[in-house]
């Protein structure tokens, strides 16, 4: 859409100049405002015309039974999906008694902007009626990032070329009617009407609605309130029935008169409250927001953003699609976790229905990467999510004959809700994805309070689901069999190497966990013995290679497997799952998303350099990237490889997924993943941001060029844990971004051919510039020069498969 001829390309906000229908239900998506607890998308505020109709609430979902053609032992019996909530966005207005449609009459001009830094989704209407009266419609919205309950509008209107009779009609709406499902897997499955009615009032300037969800059994509650500032005249009535409370004003105007209505919404809901408390709950939230007025919820979200920009900023000189977008995703990044408390983050944030509103590993693995070194009070809150269906987890593992926890491939509650096993259940992968999150977020923020409560629990539990899941063979080398790693297309695998290499890690961390809080340990019933065992195991942990090829494999035989037909597949067969059956998929050599590569990224030490350049040119030619998250995994790679041009063709790709909608489906909400994705790919690819963790089981040692052992350690010894390789594609002259390390804020400022590093807060640093130390002290800024990248073929990618084609 960032190429879309009504949309500007602009460094701090997202303009569409006029409306076209074809887009509508993407920009519903990209213009959608949240703040973690409250979504709601982008819809024009008479509702109508729509694409999807979105408003939700975090964790607010429908309970359906999975389907299952021959059901099986330990399938998941129910599956949830969020639901499209009371929608208090609607505004609808009558002009002379013609509807404010924008299929009729005529529309002279239509602007909406989403501006970053002030969090507000402004829109300016003219319109002209079938009758010849022409109309200015201004409005605001905002979802409020320091009062969680409250969103609210400001809605004007005004006429131009004479009097004119009109009626805003300002509504809560439950229920709504929503498009007809798709086939396409990544849709949500449709729930109609999903909330039953338990209340409805309507009183002076005042709407209410109560309802409780069908199948979940859920409370929900919305109420309203409003300012009305209008001519001489101006009158309103308020009314309401089970589904709908509608506040109607009407005024006469004049050319130059206003009739302006302000509304204040709150949200609520629970599962627990009673129908009194949950009603309190919300007129609480809206006698906060009519104190604070319309001014003072402007002047706090501009507040809060202020707070994340001067964090989070990332400054990118020569590509201005990609500074856009970058700054896009930063902002719903933000939004999305702003005031979670203790809530997912989903796949698709709160913008959209896709992948029924699941929290995937993906919330792990590539957004809480970003929230860690940009705002880490939105990973504690997610981590703190997770730890409290630490119960469902245990549960889990008990179902499935193990130890530990068993956390899910996608859920909303807690438990798992994927009818597709080999997909969900055996992508154990999950459980590293989270430990590794723990132990990033500890180790940038010096959370040692998580770490030895929540942050113990998740890693021991965590690391006993590995132990059990695994056998060691004759030689004692340990093995994890029929398992799912990220890459999708493969499937019930024998040691998937992202799968090993990440359980070796979460292994290691609980028991250097432990081993810092050993009073804690009788607590989980962990023993020193259990730790040595740990310890133990991931020194022996398998890593697959073919000495043959002098390549890691993806998973154990991989690399023997037939290739697939890649020059006899066709353009419009992309992405392969919708057009191959997954048995074809499995037992070929192609890959939808970015797993080893992904290994290579989140373990760097368990490579070498010139291993990471053979594997990288491997699996290129295997890619097809049909996963929106693995643009950035492979930008990573082909930066720290060396080949800057790739690297930057996949960060722009990550970097517009959503604003050129390339996986087609922006309609159902945006990736989340890849958002951060563009994060990533700057920052830690560009900029080459790692972290190496010395393995504790193994003494430092310089790593061959060949097959890693069972028992090898690390990349060598480091004289520091924070590393930085900075190198800029041609295209780019800049690039600057800030970043919280080990309990420090450092910014990085990069051109051409010198990096500066200036420590912004805390106590003095070493970091390491491409194998140099370089020691940071407050007022004390280092600048070094870029080596040249080194100089090597390009990998190739699939036949029409490249980034940018």
């Amino acid at each position: 859409m960032i190429t879309h001829e009504n949309f500007a390309t602009e460094p701090w906000q997202l303009r569409e100049t006029a409306l076209d229908l074809d887009v509508l239900a993407q920009s519903e998506s990209v213009f959608a405002l949240s703040n973690g607890h409250l979504g709601w998308r982008g819809n024009l505020d008479e509702g109508e015309p729509h694409g999807l109709p979105g408003s939700y609430l975090n964790s607010v979902y429908a309970s359906r039974p999975l389907p299952y053609a021959e059901a099986g032992y330990g399938y998941p019996e129910s599956g949830q999906t969020v639901i499209n909530v009371t929608d208090g966005k609607i505004i609808r207005l009558l002009v002379d008694d013609h509807p404010f449609d924008l299929r009729y009459g005529e529309l002279i001009s239509h602007e909406r902007v989403l501006d970053y830094r002030s969090g507000v989704l402004s829109r300016s209407v003219e319109w002209t009626t079938p009758s010849g009266r022409t109309v200015r419609l201004t409005s605001q919205r905002v979802v409020s990032l320091a009062q969680r309950a409250v969103a609210a509008i400001s809605y004007t209107v005004e006429t131009l070329n004479g009097p004119a009779t009109v009626a805003v009609q300002s509504e809560l709406v439950a229920n709504e009617q929503l498009p007809t499902a798709s086939d396409d897997p990544r849709m949500a499955a449709a729930v109609d009407s999903p909330l039953l009615p338990e209340e409805h009032y309507a009183h002076g300037t005042r709407l209410r609605l109560i309802h409780c969800t069908s199948t979940s059994g859920q409370r929900v509650a919305v109420a309203a309130d409003h300012f009305v500032d209008g001519p001489a005249g101006t009158a309103w009535a308020a009314e309401s029935e089970p589904d709908v409370a509608r506040l109607t004003v009407t005024a006469t105007l004049e050319p130059g008169q206003r009739l302006e209505l302000v509304k204040f919404v709150a949200y609520g809901w629970s599962a627990q409250r009673s129908l009194p408390a949950v009603r309190d709950q919300v007129e609480g939230g809206l006698a906060g927001a009519r104190s604070t007025g319309w001014q003072g919820l402007l002047d706090a979200q501009r507040a809060c953003l202020d707070e994340f920009w001067s964090r989070a900023d990332v400054v990118v000189e020569g590509d201005e699609e990609v500074q856009q977008a970058v700054r896009f995703g930063l902002f719903h990044l933000f939004q999305a976790s702003a005031r979670g408390e203790r809530r997912p983050i989903p796949a698709k944030g709160l913008t959209g229905t896709g992948y029924d509103g699941h929290a995937f590993w993906d919330t792990e693995s590539f957004v809480l990467p970003v929230l860690t070194h940009t705002a880490p009070y939105g990973v504690a809150s997610a981590l703190a999510w997770r730890h409290s269906t630490l119960p469902s987890a245990l549960e889990r593992a008990r179902q499935l004959g193990l130890e530990g926890a068993a956390f899910p491939w996608r859920t909303i509650n807690g438990a798992e809700c994927s009818a597709y096993w080999p997909a969900g259940t055996v992508a154990f992968h999950v459980n590293a994805d989270i430990a590794a999150a723990v132990e990033r977020y500890v180790f940038a923020t010096g959370d040692r309070d998580f770490l030895r409560g929540p942050g113990l629990d998740l890693l021991v539990h965590t690391a006993r689901l590995w132990r059990s899941l695994g056998h060691f063979d004759a030689d004692g080398v340990f093995h994890i069999d029929g398992v799912t790693g990220p890459d999708e297309y493969s499937a019930i695998a024998r040691d998937n190497l992202y799968t090993n290499a990440m359980a070796r890690r979460n292994l290691r961390a609980a028991a250097d966990a432990v081993s810092l809080h050993p009073d804690r340990a009788p607590d989980l019933g962990v023993s020193a013995e259990e730790v040595a065992d740990w310890r133990n195991t991931a020194a022996r942990t398998a890593i697959p290679y073919n000495e043959r090829l002098r390549v890691h494999e993806q998973s154990d035989g991989f690399t023997d497997q037939e290739p697939w037909d890649f020059d006899g597949t066709s353009e419009e067969q992309y992405p392969l799952l919708l057009h191959f059956p997954y048995f074809d998929l499995y037992r070929k050599q192609v890959v939808k998303q970015a797993d080893l590569v992904l290994a290579m990224f989140t373990c760097p030490d368990e490579f070498t350099a010139e291993e990471k350049a053979r594997n990288f040119a491997y699996y290129e030619q295997l890619t097809v990237r049909d996963s929106s998250l693995s643009a950035c995994c492979q930008a990573v790679l082909a930066a720290e490889t060396g080949h800057l041009r790739l690297a930057w063709a996949y960060t722009r790709e990550a970097a517009l997924m959503d604003l050129d909608d390339l996986e087609h489906n922006t309609r159902d909400g945006l990736h989340m993943a890849s958002l951060a994705g563009t994060w990533i790919a700057l920052v830690q690819g560009l900029g080459g941001l790692r972290r190496i963790r010395p393995a504790p089981d193994a003494p430092p040692q310089d790593r061959p060029s060949g097959s890693p052992r069972a028992g090898e350690g690390g990349a060598g010894e480091v004289q520091a844990p924070v590393l930085f390789a900075p190198r800029l594609p041609s295209s780019l002259t800049r690039l600057a971004f800030n970043v919280r390390v080990q309990e420090r804020l450092v910014r990085v400022d990069m051109g051409q051919s010198t990096a500066r590093y200036t420590l912004l807060s805390g106590e003095p640093l070493t970091v390491m510039h491409h194998g140099t130390p370089v020691a940071l002290a407050p007022d004390a800024p280092a600048e070094l020069p870029v080596p040249p990248a080194p100089d090597s073929p390009e990998p190739r990618q699939p036949k029409g498969r490249a980034p940018g084609t």
